[in-house]
């Protein structure tokens, strides 16, 4: 039997496995008609394909054909046409999909049970028999899923059809868990996401709860690849939980916090994609305004590098009445600080996060009295070039009418101050 293994890039814990037996051609791609298919944009629609080949004695022995357009890496080197050998390491396009190519031997004994399992990864076999049929022996303390089934090896509590995995964070609001989506398993819908749980004290708080089901509403109504998927919201035992698509990266404040600065070319890129978002955002009818854009909520994919905009709790359509102040400080607007936030108010915070981007510092450092009002002064940051402080101070003009009026505006002042 062979098993193939999507694993989580920055772990390598394994995400979804495929079992095959008596194949000897396994195609993978991109397209619907590939034995494997991996909704990735750095993969090709026909991407590569597995082949079995006889060795002068009849051993099970496998070749690697790579056609994609971005490359495939065979144990980190980029291979068209190789031996493939057990327990190899496959990457389609750098920083592209990763996957693991197992053999795994089949004695008669076990066969019948072989089958089953092999049934159930593939999406046609109940899961509890297949939990009943494999013991999870000779995995990692720190997988997820067992390699041999693909079943969750520790579930914390279950909550609907949901697994809960792990906690990934708590906050006042709320908490948020790792998940496996057991119905998605069988639907071939994505199997592992981000569960948000409203905190019972919170679900006390009327505006509480309005925060946590706008979260839920917005992400419904968009379709945006730099906002996460909206996959599900409902109340079990009295409390309201979110299910949405897991982004595999890490947030910009964390970014600079564990590896430093970054350079002004990767900043601005990261902020042009940014700028691509809230004009997205901007442009809905009515527009939305985010009303916390900060480090903290802009992930980077691991995937492509690519950002990903979090927490769509403070969303606000324009031209509702003004509501409460809502923003992080040192990145909240003036006129967001008194509760009428604009869709200025969001490209103001693109100012301070390029501070925070190419110092390391919290931007309130720089934020000094110049006048009747408070401005940001980086003139004397060396990491700063002087393009790039222009478009800053506009960006953070104390009167929104005096900044960038679209966020295209500033993504293509932006544009000009790349180096």
């Amino acid at each position: 039997m062979v098993i193939v293994t999507l694993l989580e890039p920055q772990h390598k814990t394994p995400l979804k496995q495929w079992c095959f037996d008596n194949s000897a051609v396994i195609r993978i791609g991109r397209a619907a008609d590939n034995h494997v298919v991996l909704s990735d944009s750095l993969v090709s629609r026909h991407h590569l394909e597995l082949r079995q080949v006889s060795t002068v004695n009849n051993e099970e022995s496998w070749q690697i054909y790579s056609q994609g357009t971005n490359g495939t890496f065979l144990n980190g080197i980029l291979v068209i046409q190789s031996p493939l050998p057990n327990n190899a390491v496959l990457q389609l396009a750098q920083g592209g999909p990763i996957l693991q190519f197992q053999i795994q031997e089949i004695s008669p004994a076990t066969n019948a049970e072989s089958e089953k399992l092999a049934g159930f990864v593939s999406g046609n076999q109940d899961p509890a028999r297949a939990a009943y049929t494999c013991t999870h022996e000779g995995n990692s303390p720190q997988n997820l899923f067992c390699i041999h089934c693909g079943q969750p090896l520790l579930v914390q509590q279950t909550i609907r059809q949901y697994q809960v995995l792990r906690t990934l964070g708590q906050g006042g609001m709320g908490t948020t868990y790792l998940a496996w989506d057991t119905k998605g398993w069988m639907s071939g819908n994505p199997q592992l996401l981000v569960l948000k749980q409203m905190n019972a004290d919170m679900a006390k708080i009327a505006k509480a709860q309005e925060l946590f089901e706008r979260e839920a509403n917005t992400l419904k109504s968009l379709h945006h690849s730099g906002i996460p998927k909206y996959y599900d919201f409902f109340v079990d035992g009295g409390k309201k939980y979110l299910a949405m698509e897991l982004v595999h990266g890490q947030d910009l404040e964390k970014r600079v916090q564990m590896t430093g600065p970054v350079t002004p070319s990767q900043a601005i890129a990261w902020m042009i994609q940014t700028c691509n978002i809230l004009d997205y955002l901007h442009s809905q009818e009515p527009p939305l305004i985010h009303r916390d854009i900060k480090p903290a909520n802009l992930m980077v994919r691991n995937a492509n590098n690519h950002i990903v905009v979090l927490d769509f709790g403070a969303v606000k359509e324009i031209g509702t009445t003004p509501g409460t102040r809502i923003g992080a400080e040192g990145y909240c607007a003036p006129e967001q600080e008194r509760g009428q936030p604009l869709i200025q108010s969001d490209l103001y915070a693109i100012g301070p996060t390029l501070i925070f981007l190419l110092t390391g510092e919290n931007p309130f450092k720089f934020f000094r009295q110049k006048g009747r009002n408070f401005r940001f002064d980086v003139a004397n940051s060396p990491t700063i070039t002087p393009q790039i402080r222009e478009v800053i101070e506009r960006v953070t003009e104390p009167l929104p009418r005096d900044r960038y009026q679209t966020a295209k505006e500033l993504a293509t002042a932006l544009t000009a101050c790349k180096v």
